[in-house]
C-alpha cells in the first residue's frame, strides 16, 4: 500500500477494502505506463476520466473515489487529467475524448449490474472502446505494475490543487447537447407534441440530460418517476438496475404512465447508455419492445430522415448501418431493399465503435448502429451506444408518427411488411464445467467427422457456417471469415435454407452458453405467429442435438 501516515489517503482502515483499492490503482499505473508508450505527447493531450453514482461515499470506494484515485496517479506523473466534477452518462466520456483531443478516457461504472459492482471502462483517442489487441496489451502492462508507487501517487488532494487538473462538464455538456441539434428533425412538431412521456433513469445518471436532451429537441419535459428520479446506489425500487429485464423492472414507471395517461415510457439503465422503451396499445396494455424491435424502428427512422435530407442524386453505397452479429438482421434488409451497406461486427459496442471511426474517417455516413442489448446509437455523434441521444431520437419518432396517426407498434408492423418479418428468440443454457463446453464446440465442428459441422437441423438444410473462433465463414469463396478471430471464447453461426439464422456462443462474463435465433422472412409474409412457432421449433432442435443437455447434465434458464 505504500506510506500509511495519511490514513485520508492511505488507508481506509479495512484490510479487504484497501486491497481492493489497491487493485484499482495497479490498473492506473499500468494504463499510465501503457500510454506513456503509445503517446509521447501524454502529457500534452491528458486523459478524460468519468464516474456514475455506484457505491456509498463512505464506504471509500464509491466510483467518484475510484476516478479520483485515478485522476491522482496520472497527474501524479504530470499528466492533464480532465475529470468531470459530478456524475456523467458514460457516452460523456468517449464524446469528451474526441472533443478534447485527449489520449484516452476512463469510465468508472458497471453499468446495469448488481450493485455491488463496478468496472473500469478505457476509451482510447478514437474516442471508442480499446478492443483487443489492445485490452490484452494493456492487461499485460497492468501486470507489470502491481508493485505499489511512491507515496505521492495516493494525494487525493491533487484533484482539487494540482493546475493540471480541468473540469470538462460544463463544457461537453453544452457541445454534446448543441451536437444533438444533428439528429433532431421535426423541431416544429415537437414544440406542439400533445404525447406525454414518462422517463425513468433508474436511481441513475440520467434524469437531468434526458430533461435537456428534451428541451433541446423542442419537446416539453419527460414526466419522471419520482422514486427513481435521483441517483441511489441500492437501486432500493427494483431487484435488478437493468430496464431490459421488461415489464417486471419498470412496473413504475408504467404505473405513472397510467396515471398521467402517458402513451410513452422510457427509461436509461443507470450509466444512460442504454434505453428500454415501451407503448401503450389500445386495449392490449403496454408494449415493451425488444431491443431488435426497437432497432428496426430507429434504423428506419435514421435512414428515412437521412433520405428526405439528400439531393436526388445523393450517393447511397457511402451511406452504412451497422449492428453486432448476435443482433437482429433487419438492418441488412433495409441495406438490401435501399441500396445502402450494412456491416456486422464481433458481440459488444466497441467493436461498432471502431468501425464506426474507420468509416466516417474514410468520407462515409454511418446512419444507425445498434446491438440487440437495447444498446442504440443514432448517427455518429459519440462512437458509443447512447441512451441520452435515443431517448430524444425515439421522442421524435413517436410523436411524427402519431401525427400520422401510427403508434410505434404499428410502424413497427409496416416496417416489417415492407422489409420482411423479423422474428428472434435468445436462449441459454448454464455450464459450469469448462472442459464439457470445450467437449460440446469440438462436437460440433467434427459432428459428420473430421472438421465437418452439421448439414441440417430439425429437418431444414444448414446452407451455411460462420466459425469465428476458427475464422472460418463457407460462405465466402476463400472460406476465411471477415470478423476477427476471437479464440478467447467459442462462437458458431448457422444459417439455414428456410431463413433462420442461429449462433451459438459462449458468455465472456458467466458460465453460459448462449443462442441467438432470429427468423428472417422475406417481404410480404404476413404471419409471424407461425414465423415464431417455426423459430422455436428450429431453436429447440439446435440446442438438444448441439449441446445434449442431459447428456452433458446443462442447466436450463428454468431448472
Amino acid at each position: 500500500m505504500g506510506d500509511t501516515n495519511d490514513p485520508e489517503h492511505r488507508s481506509t482502515g479495512d484490510p479487504q477494502l484497501d486491497k481492493e483499492v489497491h487493485r484499482w490503482m495497479s490498473w492506473d499505473r499500468g494504463l499510465y505506463s501503457y500510454l506513456c508508450r503509445c503517446f509521447p505527447d501524454l502529457r500534452v493531450r491528458g486523459v478524460v476520466v468519468g464516474f456514475d453514482t455506484r457505491g456509498q461515499e463512505e464506504s471509500g470506494c464509491s466510483s467518484q473515489r475510484l476516478a479520483t484515485l485515478t485522476s491522482a496517479v496520472l497527474l501524479s506523473r504530470n499528466v492533464p487529467v480532465h475529470l468531470f466534477s459530478s456524475f456523467v452518462p458514460t457516452p460523456y466520456v468517449p464524446y469528451a475524448v474526441k472533443k478534447l483531443e485527449a489520449a484516452a478516457g476512463v469510465m468508472i461504472t458497471a453499468s446495469h449490474n448488481p450493485k455491488e459492482d463496478n468496472g473500469y471502462k478505457v476509451y482510447w483517442s478514437n474516442g471508442a472502446q480499446i478492443c483487443s489487441p489492445r485490452d490484452k496489451e494493456i492487461l499485460q502492462s497492468i501486470e507489470q505494475q502491481l508493485e505499489p508507487w511512491s507515496p505521492s501517487c495516493w494525494d487525493e488532494g491533487l484533484v482539487k490543487t494540482s493546475p493540471l487538473r480541468t473540469d470538462p462538464l460544463v463544457q461537453i455538456n453544452s457541445c454534446y447537447m448543441d451536437d444533438l441539434n444533428a439528429l433532431c428533425f421535426h423541431r416544429g412538431l415537437n414544440r406542439t407534441c400533445p404525447l406525454k412521456f414518462v422517463h425513468s433513469s433508474f436511481h441513475g445518471v440520467g434524469h437531468a440530460f434526458v430533461q435537456q436532451a428534451f428541451q433541446t429537441f423542442g419537446f416539453a419535459l419527460p414526466i419522471p418517476v419520482p422514486e427513481q428520479k435521483d441517483p441511489d446506489p441500492d437501486f432500493p425500487s427494483v431487484r435488478c438496475p437493468n430496464p431490459e429485464e421488461g415489464e417486471s423492472v419498470l412496473e413504475l414507471s408504467l404505473l405513472l404512465a397510467e396515471k398521467e395517461d402517458a402513451q410513452i415510457v422510457l427509461a436509461t439503465d443507470p450509466d444512460a447508455d442504454r434505453l428500454a422503451v415501451a407503448e401503450k396499445t389500445a386495449g392490449c396494455g403496454w408494449k415493451v419492445f425488444t431491443g431488435n424491435e426497437l432497432a428496426a424502428l430507429l434504423g428506419w427512422w435514421m435512414f428515412w430522415n437521412w433520405k428526405e435530407a439528400q439531393p436526388v442524386a445523393a450517393d447511397s453505397q457511402k451511406v452504412y448501418m451497422l449492428a453486432t452479429t448476435v443482433s437482429s438482421k433487419i438492418l441488412q434488409a433495409f441495406a438490401r431493399v435501399e441500396g445502402i451497406n450494412f456491416e456486422e461486427t464481433l458481440p459488444g459496442f466497441k467493436w461498432i465503435g471502431n468501425r464506426i471511426q474507420e468509416l466516417t474517417a474514410a468520407g462515409n455516413t454511418v446512419v444507425f448502429s445498434f446491438e440487440e442489448s437495447i444498446g442504440f446509437l443514432c448517427g455518429s455523434l459519440v462512437p458509443e451506444k447512447d441512451g441520452v441521444s435515443s431517448a430524444a431520437v425515439v421522442a421524435e419518432m413517436a410523436s411524427y408518427l402519431h401525427n400520422k396517426n401510427l403508434s410505434l407498434n404499428q410502424q413497427l408492423h409496416n416496417i416489417y411488411q415492407t422489409y420482411g418479418y423479423h422474428v428472434s428468440q435468445t436462449s441459454y443454457v448454464i455450464c459450469n464445467d469448462p472442459p464439457t463446453v470445450q467437449r460440446i464446440f469440438s462436437r460440433i465442428r467434427n459432428f459428420d467427422g473430421d472438421g465437418s459441422y452439421p448439414k441440417s437441423c430439425g429437418g431444414v438444410q444448414i446452407v451455411h457456417i460462420r466459425d469465428v473462433t476458427k475464422g472460418y465463414d463457407s460462405s465466402r469463396p476463400d472460406g476465411r471469415c471477415v470478423l476477427p478471430v476471437v479464440s478467447s471464447g467459442h462462437m458458431i453461426t448457422f444459417t439455414l435454407q428456410n431463413g433462420v439464422v442461429a449462433t451459438l456462443r459462449t458468455s465472456g462474463t458467466e458460465p453460459k452458453i448462449k443462442c441467438y435465433s432470429e427468423f428472417c422472412a422475406t417481404p410480404g409474409c404476413s404471419e409471424p405467429s407461425v414465423l415464431g412457432a417455426e423459430l422455436r421449433r428450429i431453436t429447440a432442435t439446435l440446442l438438444d442435438d448441439f449441446l445434449e443437455p442431459d447428456k452433458n447434465n446443462l442447466i436450463g434458464p428454468n431448472s
